[in-house]
């Protein structure tokens, strides 16, 4: 048996051999990570990696040794990896601004109790307005606005301090104009709030479901109501502005042939009667609704990203931005796609993730998706409510 004097100097021997083969590996990752970087390709390629793993266990004479060397060459690439990841970022740093990195935002105190100014689409008794108050509580200014656009033009204006839209019904969807106009005026969202959206079926005093011959409300609230009015295909299903404004025009028109789909609210504050209760279809039928700013507003309890991108238009540019998500620990919480008008089969990608902006690693793990994207916009930074 080789004396503890020896069997050190072997080690000491072999410790020297692995460094130098460790600094030649490290030599040609820097080389892996010019080409990742020159041609966007994603850092992480599992396939790859448990292929090398495999491989160069099959290679191993005593098997005894076989789970503490998958360790150690999963640690090598887990750090290389890194290095990877850190060359790559600053070679995009190097190269290009990114729009992330040199982010300026108003650091805001979640105990603001500020009186604002909020904009919202339709009319008083609308489940905007419900939103609205819900968020911002019942003291605050509330201006009201005819269409979704007007609230974005009266926020870049400056005529009032917040808006507040619908973006995402749980039974829906997405609402498509509210998402292009945000990325269209480059405002930001600052805040969300998710209200309970039940349907019911106004008309005037006296007025009975047989009267009614038109019915005026948004088209997604007829849609959220479609296996209701299924039964009773007689009935003119007229789009308007929104369920608040077509319990107005309703009450307006003071005609028992008419009706609105709208809320409870809007029937008190339209002295109207609910001639059919809760006819949407799903009894767990949500609205997001998004507070939006000129400015970008991150607190200490934000938790929720939002954004747009575009990828280069070949195969796996979407996968290769997706790697990102999953390389650097980023849970994505939505993926929604939209046409690109005048670039056919090309599109706007709107993600949402987990992470705070303030958080110098989730910074640099999304400058990395900016890097690797035709096209990017923050479109946010706040805190989930659902």
């Amino acid at each position: 048996m080789k004396d503890l004097k020896t069997l050190r100097n072997e080690i000491d021997v072999i410790d020297k051999e692995i460094v130098a083969l460790y600094e030649k590996r490290m030599d040609a990752v820097l080389g892996v990570a010019a080409y990742k970087n020159k041609n966007s390709v994603p850092i992480l390629n599992s396939s790859r990696e448990n292929e090398v793993i495999e491989r160069n266990l099959n290679l191993l004479k005593n098997k005894d040794y076989l789970i503490p060397t998958e360790k150690l060459l999963k640690t090598i690439m887990d750090i290389s990896r890194d290095y990877q990841s850190s060359k790559i970022f600053a070679l995009a740093e190097k190269r290009d601004k990114s729009s992330i990195m040199d982010l300026e935002y108003e650091l805001k105190k979640d105990d603001d109790e500020k009186k604002y100014s909020v904009g919202f689409q339709g009319v008083p008794g609308s489940f905007s307005e419900e939103a609205l108050i819900q968020y911002f509580g019942s003291n605050t200014i509330s201006r009201s606005f005819s269409e979704f656009q007007d609230v974005f033009e009266a926020l870049q204006n400056g005529k009032i301090d917040y808006g507040v839209l619908p973006v995402e019904n749980s039974s829906t969807g997405g609402i498509t104009e509210v998402y292009e106009l945000l990325r269209k005026y480059g405002l930001y969202i600052t805040g969300e709030k998710c209200i309970k959206v039940s349907h019911n079926l106004l008309g005037i005093k006296g007025a009975k479901l047989e009267d009614i011959t038109e019915v005026y409300s948004h088209p997604q609230a007829f849609q959220q109501s479609n296996v209701f009015f299924k039964n009773y295909p007689n009935l003119n299903l007229v789009p308007y502005y929104n369920t608040a404004t077509s319990a107005e025009l309703v009450s307006k028109k003071n005609s028992n042939t008419i009706a609105a789909v709208a809320s409870e609210k809007a029937a008190d504050l339209y002295n109207l009667d609910i001639l059919e209760k809760n006819i949407n279809y799903n009894t767990q039928n949500y609205t997001r609704f998004i507070v939006i700013s000129k400015n970008v507003e991150v607190s200490e309890n934000c938790n929720k990203i939002s954004v747009v991108i575009t990828v280069p238009h070949k195969t796996g540019s979407l996968y290769n931005i997706l790697s990102n998500f999953a390389h650097n620990n980023l849970n994505m919480m939505k993926i929604e796609s939209r046409p690109i008008e005048g670039k056919p089969w090309e599109y706007f990608f709107y993600i949402d993730f987990q992470g705070n902006l303030i958080n110098p690693e989730i910074k640099k793990a999304v400058a990395l998706i900016e890097r690797n994207s035709s096209y990017f916009k923050l479109l946010g930074n706040y805190t989930c409510t659902t």
